[in-house]
C-alpha cells in the first residue's frame, strides 16, 4: 500500500495545472485535422478536464472517463490530445495511489485500448507515428507514477526506521541509567556494609565493657574511629566521581582486592569479634580478575552477614577448588527470630547474586537446623564458554 501524500498548496496547483493542460490540448488549432474536435466533439475533448481534479482520491474514474472520450473521439473520427493527455495523467495517477500491480494491470489495458482506437480515425494503421507517441506518453506516465510513489514510501520509510532509531537510543539510554543506579547501589553496599557492621558490634562492646574492662572499650573505640575514617574517604570517593565531568577520571572506590587478600579480610573479621574458622585450599587456581574480585565479595558478604546475624559469634569459611570451579561455603548458627534466607531481597544478597551470575556462577541461600548456609560456585576459567 503506498505511502500518504502530505497536503499542501502543491495539490490544488498540480490541479490547475492538469486541467489547463488538457484544455489547450482541446482547443489548441492543430495543422492536422484528424486532432481538431469541433461542435459536440470538443465538449466531449473538455470533459477529461472536469474530473481532472478527482484523480487523486478517484483515479481509476478519472482514468475510465478519459478512457470512454477518447475512444467515443476516436469513432467520431478524431484522435483527440486532450483525451489521450487526460488518460497519461490518470494513469500516472493510478500507479501513484493505488500502488504498482493495480498501476500495471491498469495502464497496460489502457495502453492496449488506445493502440487500438487510434487506429480507427488513421484508417486502421497501427503503427502510425501520430498514434503511437500517445500510447509511449501514456507508458511513461505509468512509469513515473511508480517512481513517485517508490520514492515517497522510500522517504516514509527512513522516517520510520530514524524514528525507531530514536526510541532504540532513548529506551538504550534508560537501560543504561538504571544498569548504572544498580551499580551504584552495589558499590554503595560494598564500601560501606562490612564497616558499618564493624562500629555496630564494636560499639556494642565498648558499651558493655566500658567500666569492666576499659582497655578493651578503648580499643574497641579506636576500631570504630578507623572503620568511621574509612566509610568517609570511601563515600567521599564515591561521591567526587558521580560528580566529576571529566570523562577520563578513572578513580576507583577502592582496589579490586581478590583472594590474595582473604587472610587479612578475615583478620579484620576476626578483630571485630567474629570467630571466622577458616579452610582453605592451598592449591587452587587462580582466577580471572573480575571472578577473583567476586570472590573476595562473597567472602565479605557471608561473614558480614555471619557477623549481623550470627547466633555464637563464629563462623566457618570453606575455599575449595575441584574441577572447573572454585567453591566458597560460609556456615554460621543464626538466632531463631533471624532468617537471612527470607531477607534475600536485601541489597547485600541480591547484589552478590547479581555479581555472581556475571561471571556465570551460582549462588544458594539454606538453612537448617539453625545453621544458614551460603554456597557459593564460580567457574576457574571466569565464566567463558
Amino acid at each position: 500500500m503506498p505511502a500518504p501524500r502530505p497536503p499542501g498548496i502543491a495539490a490544488p496547483l498540480g490541479d490547475l495545472i492538469a486541467v489547463a493542460v488538457v484544455v489547450v490540448f482541446a482547443v489548441s488549432p492543430f495543422p492536422d485535422e484528424a486532432f481538431r474536435a469541433t461542435g459536440w466533439l470538443l465538449v466531449m475533448a473538455l470533459v477529461p478536464a472536469a474530473v481532472m481534479p478527482l484523480r487523486r482520491r478517484r483515479p481509476l474514474l478519472v482514468l475510465s472517463v478519459s478512457l470512454l472520450c477518447a475512444v467515443v473521439l476516436a469513432f467520431a473520427g478524431i484522435l483527440s490530445p486532450s483525451g489521450l493527455i487526460a488518460v497519461a495523467i490518470s494513469a500516472f495517477a493510478v500507479v501513484d495511489r493505488r500502488g504498482r500491480w493495480v498501476g500495471i494491470v491498469t495502464v497496460s489495458a489502457a495502453m492496449t485500448i488506445v493502440f487500438f482506437s487510434n487506429a480507427i480515425p488513421l484508417d486502421g494503421d497501427l503503427f502510425d507515428a501520430r498514434a503511437l507517441q500517445f500510447v509511449f506518453i501514456i507508458a511513461l506516465a505509468g512509469a513515473l507514477g511508480d517512481a513517485t510513489r517508490s520514492r515517497r514510501e522510500f522517504v516514509s520509510a527512513m522516517t520510520e526506521r530514524a524514528e525507531r532509531a530514536e526510541q532504540g537510543r532513548d529506551e538504550e539510554a534508560r537501560r543504561r541509567v538504571a544498569e548504572e543506579r544498580v551499580r551504584i547501589a552495589r558499590d554503595l553496599h560494598d564500601v560501606v556494609a562490612h564497616q558499618i557492621s564493624v562500629i555496630s558490634l564494636n560499639a556494642g562492646v565498648a558499651s558493655s565493657a566500658l567500666e569492666t574492662r576499659p582497655e578493651r572499650a578503648r580499643e574497641a573505640l579506636s576500631t570504630i574511629r578507623r572503620s568511621s575514617r574509612t566509610v568517609l574517604a570511601d563515600i567521599g570517593g564515591l561521591m567526587a566521581l558521580l560528580r566529576s565531568d571529566d570523562p577520563d577520571d578513572l578513580r576507583d572506590l577502592h582496589p579490586q582486592v581478590g583472594l590474595a587478600g582473604l587472610d587479612g579480610l578475615v583478620t579484620q573479621f576476626r578483630e571485630a569479634g567474629l570467630d571466622v574458622v577458616l579452610q582453605d585450599d592451598p592449591d587452587r587456581a587462580a582466577l580471572s580478575p573480575a571472578s577473583d574480585h567476586v570472590a573476595y565479595l562473597v567472602v565479605l558478604e557471608g561473614l558480614t552477614n555471619a557477623h549481623k546475624h550470627g547466633a555464637d559469634g563464629t563462623a566457618v569459611l570453606s575455599v575449595d577448588a575441584g574441577g572447573d570451579s572454585l567453591r566458597l561455603v560460609v556456615l554460621n548458627q543464626v538466632v531463631p527470630e533471624t532468617d537471612p534466607v527470607s531477607d534475600e531481597d536485601g541489597h547485600g544478597l541480591r547484589g552478590l547474586r547479581e555479581r555472581v551470575l556475571a561471571v556465570r556462577g551460582d549462588v544458594e541461600l539454606s538453612r537448617a537446623d539453625g545453621v544458614f548456609r551460603l554456597d557459593v560456585r564460580i567457574p576457574i576459567d571466569g565464566g567463558a564458554r
